[in-house]
């Protein structure tokens, strides 16, 4: 349900009495998105985004608008945040943060192609080469994607699970992180993280805006790109993965080398990147198996097996095959 908190036309009234977006017409709610609640707002002088965040903090969400603000002075094609009157971007009803933006015309496609393919990896790197060494104000308040971060994540969830086999999975992760190679040469900047095409605009075959920065984060810069790639064969997911044999060759790498060759036409990775993709690729993969910590008993689950194969493999072959060291 993308709507979880109900506003009636009063209340807009009123939220919109604070800028100077026109008299309020109307509302409709979007009914994409799972987490945050998200309203077109139709006005007399045209339509914006009403962005009401169910779980975040405002120091949060001020990150978030500073962000944005910084992207849309550089031309990138994302949703540009409006101010009150006070000159305020993030406003608050009822104790919750919230934003106004930009409303941009497009669609989400489903399956865009290969050329809606080439276009969000091209506005993925754009955004790096746009962010890299940004820090946008209170991101200390986001979930920066760490090995810190990672380790403390998996401690909270084994003890809110507080079980033995939730202490051996959180056993598990903290040897995993431990084999990390991240040197503090890493380039750092921002990355969105959900680089999913229901966040995705397209017009006319053309990359309209890049939308939903809710876990957007100051990481290492070639994370998105770690998020990107897939080098594991077709059929081997979080559902099937226990058809596979620990030691069958699960890799194919052609899929994960074209996006990485289509990244770097518009970045290009540094020395250092390329040495250590391997590092930030495996990391992607413990990030994400904190939202799935409760998945799978601690002997074998997915986000294991995936670390095992990588492992296996190894660091040089790995960035050999999909980076070209």
């Amino acid at each position: 349900m993308a709507v979880k908190t109900q506003f009636s036309p009063q209340q807009f009234q009123e939220i919109l009495g604070r800028y100077d977006l026109g008299a309020f017409r109307s509302a409709e709610p979007v009914v994409r998105g799972s987490v945050q609640t998200n309203y077109v707002l139709h006005t007399t002088s045209g339509r914006y985004i009403f962005r009401y965040y169910e779980n975040r903090t405002r120091e949060s969400v001020l990150f978030e608008s500073s962000l944005l603000q910084h992207l849309t002075q550089h031309g990138y094609p994302c949703p540009q945040p409006y101010t009150d009157r006070s000159g305020e971007a993030v406003g608050e009803y009822r104790g919750k943060p919230f934003l106004i933006s930009e409303f941009i015309a497009g669609e989400h496609l489903e399956n865009p192609g290969e050329a809606g393919r080439r276009l969000l990896i091209q506005k993925a790197a754009e955004l790096q080469k746009l962010t890299r060494g940004y820090r946008p104000p209170y991101h200390e308040y986001r979930w920066n994607y760490s090995p810190d971060l990672c380790r403390t994540l998996a401690r909270d969830a084994a003890a809110h699970l507080n079980t033995p086999d939730a202490q051996a999975k959180l056993a598990w992760f903290e040897r995993a992180l431990e084999g990390l190679e991240l040197p503090a040469g890493l380039p750092e900047g921002i990355c969105h993280c959900d680089f999913h095409f229901s966040n995705i605009l397209f017009r006319d075959g053309s990359f309209a805006a890049l939308l939903d920065f809710d876990d957007a984060n100051y990481t290492y810069l070639c994370y998105d790109l770690a998020t990107l790639v897939n080098p594991f064969r077709e059929g081997f997911d979080w559902d099937t993965w226990q058809r596979f044999d620990p030691r069958e060759d699960v890799f194919d790498f052609r899929d994960a080398r074209w996006v990485v060759r289509e990244y770097q036409r518009h970045r290009p990775l540094e020395q250092v990147e390329r040495e250590h993709f391997f590092d930030v690729y495996r990391l992607s993969i413990l990030i994400d198996g904190n939202w799935y910590f409760a998945r799978g008993p601690a002997s074998d689950f997915y986000e294991k097996r995936k670390i095992d194969y990588l492992d296996r493999l190894g660091r040089e072959r790995f960035n050999a095959e999909v980076v070209g060291n």
